[in-house]
């Protein structure tokens, strides 16, 4: 008797968040998917999972992971890394259950697989015992200078991105000098990058983005955004295009 062929992993970019902008080989892919995989916040549908509305199969099956924190614990603290790790064994054992009967299985992910995504944790348990297949999406920091109608570089010019969550210091060493730059992570970290941004210069020129391509986005100069918390899908843009043109 022939061993049962594996299934293979289907990363799929999921995009900023408007379903128009959903690649065509992620949409063909979710809509034959046997099983179809994402991770949400507790008490939440998922951002990858509502823009998948319509494309998955009537009998796929669907596997839903919680996240057992998102920013209740400190990145850093050793608790949140490890039920962050627990959360990702947990996922990939049910996804390789799937895998080993031979059912393709399609994992959903915001934006694009590889960059910050949750998606890559999976990857990186299952890509040594099955095959893989990664379907790029468009990203949220695309999505964003779009939904702004703001021109990021032209000609050298460097763009940078970093996590608000970032020190200060680090901040500031991070974006000295750049020419272009994207902030993320923002949640409890906005005052903080204002006063970078302002110490160098550049908070005259930062563009707020909040929720780009979604239903209710926000974009403003960041001198109109009070500090506080800013929500999830948010970012600040400092375009380049300073030399001539």
């Amino acid at each position: 008797m022939t061993a049962q062929a594996p299934g293979t992993l289907f990363t799929l970019g999921m995009g900023p968040g408007d379903p128009e902008l959903l690649t065509l080989k992620a949409a063909r892919i979710l809509g034959q998917a046997p099983v179809v995989a994402y991770f949400a916040k507790a008490g939440q549908r998922g951002h990858a999972r509502t823009i998948a509305d319509g494309h998955i199969g009537v009998e796929a099956e669907e596997l839903r992971f919680d996240y057992p924190a998102t920013t209740e614990i400190p990145h850093r603290d050793s608790r949140y890394v490890d039920a962050m790790a627990a959360c990702y064994a947990a996922a990939a054992d049910a996804v390789a259950a799937r895998l080993e009967q031979g059912l393709d299985v399609a994992l959903l992910c915001e934006g694009d697989p590889f960059f910050y995504g949750s998606s890559m944790y999976l990857f990186d348990r299952l890509r040594e015992r099955f095959p893989m297949e990664i379907v790029p999406g468009v990203l949220g920091m695309s999505g964003c200078w779009a939904e702004a109608q703001l021109p990021m570089t032209h000609g050298d010019d460097v763009l940078t991105v970093v996590p608000g969550t970032m020190t200060e210091a680090a901040l500031h060493s991070s974006l000295l000098g750049v020419d272009a730059a994207v902030i993320m992570k923002l949640g409890r970290n906005l005052a903080k990058v204002r006063s970078v941004l302002t110490a160098l210069g550049r908070s005259d020129r930062a563009i707020y983005v909040e929720r780009g391509t979604m239903a209710g986005s926000r974009v403003l100069p960041l001198a109109e955004i009070a500090d506080g918390s800013a929500p999830y899908f948010s970012m600040i843009l400092v375009p380049g295009r300073q030399g001539p043109r």
